[in-house]
This record gives structure tokens, C-alpha cells and sequence, in this order.
């Protein structure tokens, strides 16, 4: 398979699925879904094995969350996707949302080299990858205003986890396959959402650190 498919086959496909794609997005996205399907072959990054079978499980998570990104004010300076894998929802997510500088984080060098290309080939602006774990990253990169996090750790043990890795007031976003409106000490719970995805419900929840001693 090319490393590149058709750009109006995606816009179709996600026009079905309820999005419509601009032009430059349906290009980027179909670069990606391009390079994942050709990488998966090899090195299993998914479960999906074909691209319309990824866009409508895992990509529509990223348009989405890009949605509810856009409307969270101060817009973070600093992302940190924790675990970021094959780069869901990170990658796609920058094709939707740009604001400030993504790091994607994680400490497998084969997903770590396959997003440095994804991204590469995208020229996806303001996108970084670090190969390593969240406990060897720098101190420069534990000023997060937003964490990202898909399948990390659990949810509960993430916020126990991230605290010394946002910045004051940062935010935490966890994705789940359900509702709690539970929180940990230490946050606030900000917005609870729900959407559709394959005919299954899904949250974002978004927390916020608060509290005087913000370490």
C-alpha cells in the first residue's frame, strides 16, 4: 500500500461519520491513516487494520477533542501527551487543534520513530516527540498547562501521578468509556462530555489542578 492515500476518499468517509473536512485536513489525515496502516502491518501500533476501520474507532476521538479544546480558556502554551503510542490522538489532533507546543511522550523507539515520521511527513506545527518515560522527562518539560492521556494508567492514579508535571491551574484530560463525575484531591473537575463513536458512548473529562501548593 502507498504511504499515501486519497485525500477525497477520507473526506468522504469522514463526511459520512458527520465531519466535514477542509482540504488541507483531509490531506493531512489521509498521510497519516497512510503510514499507520503501512507501519501496523509490521509492528502491530493498532487494533484496526484498515484505514476506514481506524478513522471511524480512533480518529474521530481526535476531531472531537479538538472541538472541546477550543473552547478551554487560557489555551495551554505546553501539551504533554502521556503514552502517546502510535499517536492517538495526538497526531490528528494537531490536524483540529494547534495552539501551543505538543510534546508526544513515549518510551517505545519503534511508536516513538513511527510518530517522528507521521509528523514529519505532516509537517504538523509545533509538534515534538520524546522517546522516554514520563519519570525521566526534564524539568523544562514539567510546566504543563494540559496533559493528555488516553490509556495511560488509570485515571484516578494519573492525577495522583501528574501533579508535579503541570503548571499552576494545568489541566488533565482523561478519555474513558464511562461517566463517574468523580474527582481526586487536588482537582476540579471542569467539564464532563460526552460523544458518539461507532455507535458507542464516550467521555473526555477535563480537570484542573487547584490549591495554594500547586506541588
Amino acid at each position: 500500500m502507498n504511504e499515501t492515500l486519497d485525500a477525497a476518499r477520507v473526506a468522504a468517509a469522514s463526511a459520512r461519520l458527520g465531519r466535514a473536512l477542509t482540504d488541507d485536513q483531509a490531506g493531512l489525515l489521509a498521510v497519516y491513516l497512510g503510514l499507520l496502516v503501512k507501519w501496523n502491518s509490521r509492528m502491530n501500533l493498532v487494533g484496526p487494520a484498515t484505514w476506514q476501520e481506524i478513522l471511524e474507532t480512533l480518529i474521530q476521538d481526535s476531531w472531537h477533542l479538538a472541538d472541546l479544546l477550543q473552547t478551554i480558556e487560557p489555551q495551554p502554551a505546553e501539551t504533554l501527551d502521556l503514552g502517546a503510542g502510535a499517536g492517538l490522538p495526538g497526531i490528528p489532533l494537531r490536524v483540529f487543534w494547534t495552539a501551543g507546543d505538543y510534546w508526544l511522550v513515549e518510551p517505545r523507539q519503534k511508536r516513538a520513530l513511527f510518530m517522528e515520521q507521521a509528523a514529519a511527513h505532516m509537517r504538523l506545527p509545533r509538534t515534538r516527540v520524546l522517546c522516554a518515560r514520563m519519570e525521566a522527562l526534564p524539568q523544562a518539560r514539567r510546566q504543563a498547562g494540559l496533559i493528555v492521556s488516553r490509556a495511560f494508567m488509570p485515571w484516578k492514579k494519573l492525577l495522583a501521578e501528574v501533579r508535579g508535571y503541570l503548571a499552576p491551574g494545568g489541566r488533565v484530560l482523561v478519555m474513558s468509556n464511562e461517566a463517574t463525575g468523580e474527582t481526586v484531591e487536588g482537582f476540579a473537575l471542569d467539564v464532563e462530555k460526552d460523544y458518539a463513536v461507532a455507535g458507542k458512548t464516550r467521555w473526555f473529562r477535563l480537570f484542573r489542578l487547584v490549591g495554594e501548593d500547586f506541588r
